[in-house]
């Protein structure tokens, strides 16, 4: 399904062309898509950014698309990948202080991301040089009405319809038994999307996700 039948749809089940209602399709479909996309983290909206460590700095810069982190990798002066661990920001500040530095074997999450600044990592220890890493990450992929076909058009079209037909009828303060039947739905389809996510993570966790990560 792409923007238009989405579009095209929304207004055939809720029998709406009033201006303003049109108007918001777009509002309605994008909340959809955020609300999907927080209860699913399918390995299909992950991806990889690579840079680099800042020498005596504890910080590392996150994606500015980032939804939640997967995994980061560093770099050894041999050229190996090596993944570090996830602990939590106390850890790292009690256990790595300023000195001494060296490569890095943990890392925290931050400080959160706005739409203008990317957000921090902070790792410890604290580099003692500059070291290749790859962050490998969720992020919130172009929306349906911008790229006009997506991935959550093409393979989970029944929740992301009934997702914006919730939105849209809470926008109109619909009939209550039709935004219920509209909420069952939504609910069936977002049940049948979390068992096929449920499947995906399964087998990366079978093949320990070795494919996944830096070469």
């Amino acid at each position: 399904m792409n923007y238009t039948e989405l579009s095209q749809a929304i207004t055939d089940y809720t029998e709406n062309t009033e201006s303003s209602f049109v108007g918001n399709i777009p509002t309605f479909i994008r909340q959809a898509e955020e609300k999907i996309l927080r209860q699913v983290l399918i390995p299909e909206l992950r991806k990889a950014s690579t840079g680099a460590t800042v020498a005596n700095s504890q910080y590392l810069a996150r994606p500015s698309d980032m939804i939640a982190v997967y995994s980061i990798a560093i770099q050894d002066s041999g050229g190996n990948w090596e993944y570090l661990l996830n602990k939590n920001v106390t850890f790292i500040k009690e256990a790595y202080p300023a000195d001494p530095k060296s490569r890095p074997k943990y890392y925290a999450q931050f400080v959160g991301g706005t739409s203008t600044t990317p957000g921090f990592f902070i790792l410890g220890p604290t580099p003692d040089a500059i070291y290749s890493v790859q962050i490998n990450y969720y992020y919130d992929p172009p929306s349906i009405v911008n790229a006009g076909t997506t991935w959550l058009g093409d393979n989970a079209e029944t929740a992301l319809l009934y997702g914006s037909l919730l939105e849209a009828y809470s926008y109109m303060k619909g009939d209550a038994d039709l935004m219920a039947q509209y909420r069952e739905q939504h609910s069936l389809a977002m049940q049948a999307f979390q068992k096929v996510g449920g499947l995906l993570q399964q087998d990366g966790y079978r093949n320990g996700e070795e494919g996944y990560g830096p070469n």
